[in-house]
């Protein structure tokens, strides 16, 4: 008691980063409240429903990768897979659990505090996410724009170790600022407080420019440096093509390139439309921005960011086999 006393003194209600708890002051009502009420509880209703809908579709999507032995050929896009259904399951008992009243003491509060309302395992699969999007891109970079290079220098062990730095990045990430910035207070958990202004600025800015801006660079630059390659090589092949006999081989690469294109405006746009609320939020949770009119902001900025989150893979991953039966 005498700690978190201590504690009291010096946190401020002021949110960053993934989340934002809706707080009243405790020294008024006795009471910290971080469930969500009037139009965020809706939203709140629609994050569980659509977390329990992605954990359904990715895991259907990691049972068909098993079932066909495609896991051992895209073991990247199995572990996106993979990290999106953990995501989503965390996403589901996170905010179930808000909606429950929920007395924390003792060793167990701290630590349903520090890993489960803090929302901190939750953050460890949307940080898990981003970084392995940019290495599924980098891959598919490497294997077309650079392929001989690829083909003497990639090795499996390489794959292995990206996936593991996915999973080891996210935690590291996570773990380190909830236990800096997260606390048990008369029973409630405040998580990722932050009090100095600067901090809470250079924060938000941290966080928007590696999981929104680079994550999109790397993205961008890699498929339309594969977009630019395909069309190189089918103008290539235009070029050498004598009474029609390689047509058909044409008519293949630009189908593959429409693909390319297709699939460039999915990840890329979807991603981009889907985050921009969220990081928005962040932006302006970390000008210290009244947060009486920023909590509708956050639950709708979670709801498209967790929509991105259960749709795109199995859509990408859906799209794949129907061209294979195809």
């Amino acid at each position: 008691m005498t700690e978190e006393t201590a504690t009291v003194s010096h946190l401020s209600v002021v949110m960053t980063t993934h989340q934002r708890e809706m707080m009243t002051t405790a020294g008024e009502t006795g009471v910290t409240s971080s469930s969500p009420s009037g139009v965020e509880l809706y939203f709140a209703y629609c994050v569980v429903v659509i977390g329990v809908i992605g954990a359904a579709a990715n895991g259907l999507v990691l049972y068909a990768l098993v079932a066909s032995k495609q896991h051992k050929k895209h073991e990247l896009i199995f572990n996106q897979n993979a990290i999106d259904l953990y995501t989503c399951l965390f996403l589901v008992i996170t905010y179930g659990l808000k909606f429950v009243n929920v007395h924390l003491t003792g060793s167990l509060g701290y630590w349903l505090c520090m890993l489960i309302f803090s929302q901190s395992l939750f953050s460890v699969g949307l940080y898990a996410s981003w970084i392995n999007l940019m290495f599924i891109s980098i891959e598919r970079y490497l294997k077309v724009v650079h392929h001989v290079w690829s083909k003497a220098h990639l090795r499996k062990w390489m794959t292995y170790a990206a996936i593991s730095c996915t999973w080891i990045s996210g935690i590291i990430h996570e773990m380190v600022l909830v236990f800096k910035t997260s606390a048990v207070i008369d029973g409630v958990c405040y998580g990722y407080v932050i009090i100095d202004p600067k901090a809470r600025e250079g924060v938000s800015i941290y966080y928007v420019l590696f999981t929104y801006v680079f994550v999109l660079s790397v993205s961008i630059f890699c498929y339309m440096s594969i977009l630019m390659v395909i069309r190189r090589q089918a103008r290539v092949m235009a070029s050498h093509d004598a009474g029609g006999r390689l047509n058909a081989a044409q008519a293949q690469r630009n189908k593959t390139q429409a693909n390319v294109i297709k699939t460039m405006i999915l990840v890329c746009a979807f991603y981009a439309i889907a985050w921009l609320p969220e990081k928005i939020y962040i932006l302006l949770m970390g000008q210290d921005l009244s947060l009486n009119l920023m909590d509708t902001g956050y639950y709708v900025g979670l709801f498209f960011g967790c929509f991105y989150i259960c749709t795109n893979p199995a859509i990408v991953n859906v799209k794949r086999r129907l061209k294979a039966v195809r």
